[in-house]
């Protein structure tokens, strides 16, 4: 019973802390930008890329070390670390011609280069899904505010009829068709309730909210249209074009290739010989060396360069080279698989909008129809010819008609934000 209560309360707070955001679709998209976990997460490996690119060019930067050799020596003074014993030293290195070295860091500068594509990729994905909720929360409030209309009005045409089957003027069995369609109301009410919670909570994920939070979404401004229209193609080639040019897929995978010939030159140049820049001085201690050798000198340098010349580097570089050129025809593949995939999708995309506007045409018309009649049976009404019954009926059928415009109308928002989105024009039409 005690953890009955306490889950209990332990639900009626975290209802009560969750907030409901009303915010309009600007403000979504502004919001994704900043809080989506996704794009935090992408910007995050985009920075550790650029990190890859200074431990790459890090053999070609000098490095000096300082430290001591300093050692009691008993006898002939040996040397330590193959550096004769000193009381002082400093040396440095770099790479001066190193060509796999070379090659990985244009590797690593090309790696970070896909991934700032991979983060605008990202950026793109997260704008036409939040863009995408934003229009479904606010077009399931907008039907939901209709259904509830619809049911009342259902409700009252329920209890006309049944008024009718009492008095004997209408059949039993028109009052149950009549419960039906006041049921089918009802539970559609319900479930765009439920939809509408969903769609609000998904939508607050998405912006980084805390869990349980819901976004109420603000109706578009009817500009939203007459704007996205102004970014779409022409044609259903120039769309094509358009996509295969603009595609953040397309150019991360090209990145990709361009690293992984870098690594294949990388590996192949392995046999090419090494040249890095040496210097050192020391500061030798009298005692250790004065009963040994003729001369003494305190203070010591050399400065030249060390020259590597691989004669024999192993199986593994070029293992690792054909390992490269197998990974390089893997993704020839896949960029040709991409292209066709997208101009596919993009023709697809083309003609689902044209017949998202035909459609939402017809539903235009279809709507106009049902409130002429609806406007005939008001005026036969004043003139007795029609009744309350017929008026009703009426408008519950106008009310379905709207609602089946503004399904059409949504239809076509959706339509043309994901021709935007294969066209790589979401982001400059919703982004000012």
């Amino acid at each position: 019973m005690y953890k009955t209560l306490i889950f209990t309360l332990a639900l009626s707070v975290c209802s009560a802390a969750a907030e409901v955001h009303t915010i309009t679709l600007d403000e979504a998209i502004g919001l994704a930008m900043k809080q989506n976990p996704d794009i935090l997460l992408s910007r995050l490996d985009q920075r550790k890329a650029s990190e890859a690119i200074r431990i790459a060019k890090d053999p070609f930067v000098p490095k000096v070390y300082s430290g001591s050799g300093l050692a009691y020596t008993y006898g002939y003074p040996n040397s330590i670390e193959g550096n004769a014993p000193s009381m002082f030293q400093v040396r440095t290195e770099m790479a001066v011609y190193n060509r796999p070295k070379r090659f990985a860091l244009a590797e690593a500068r090309e790696n970070a280069r896909g991934a700032l594509i991979g983060s605008r990729a990202k950026d793109d994905a997260v704008v036409y899904q939040t863009a995408s909720l934003f229009l479904d929360a606010a077009e399931v409030t907008r039907n939901l505010d209709f259904a509830t209309r619809e049911a009342d009005t259902l409700d009252k045409v329920n209890q006309s009829v049944h008024a009718l089957v009492q008095e004997g003027r209408q059949l039993p069995v028109n009052g149950k068709e009549s419960d039906l369609a006041l049921a089918r109301a009802q539970q559609r009410v319900g479930d765009l309730g439920a939809s509408q919670e969903y769609l609000e909570q998904a939508l607050a994920d998405v912006l980084g909210f805390p869990s349980g939070d819901r976004v109420r979404a603000q109706p578009p401004s009817e500009s939203l249209q007459a704007e996205l229209s102004k970014y779409l193609p022409e044609s259903e080639d120039r769309a094509v074009t358009q996509a295969l040019a603009n595609s953040r897929e397309v150019k991360q995978l090209e990145s990709q290739l361009l690293a992984k010939e870098l690594e294949v030159r990388s590996q192949t140049s392995s046999r090419v010989p090494q040249v890095d820049l040496v210097a050192q001085y020391s500061l030798f201690a009298k005692y250790a060396y004065a009963n040994f050798f003729q001369k003494f000198q305190r203070n010591n340098a050399q400065i030249g360069f060390s020259v590597t010349l691989p004669l024999l580097v192993g199986s593994a570089p070029s293992a690792q080279a054909s390992q490269a050129e197998l990974d390089l025809a893997k993704l020839h593949i896949q960029v040709n698989e991409t292209r066709s995939r997208i101009a596919l999708n993009t023709r697809k995309g083309y003609r689902d909008l044209h017949r998202a506007e035909a459609a939402r045409n017809v539903a235009k018309l279809d709507l106009e129809v049902a409130r002429d009649q609806l406007s005939v049976l008001l005026a036969q009404s004043d003139e007795g010819k029609a009744s309350e019954s017929q008026l009703n009926q009426a408008r519950v059928s106008e009310q379905s008609k709207w609602l089946a415009f503004y399904d059409s109308e949504h239809n076509l928002e959706r339509a043309r934000l994901n021709m935007l989105h294969q066209t790589g024009d979401l982001v400059a039409a919703l982004i000012k």
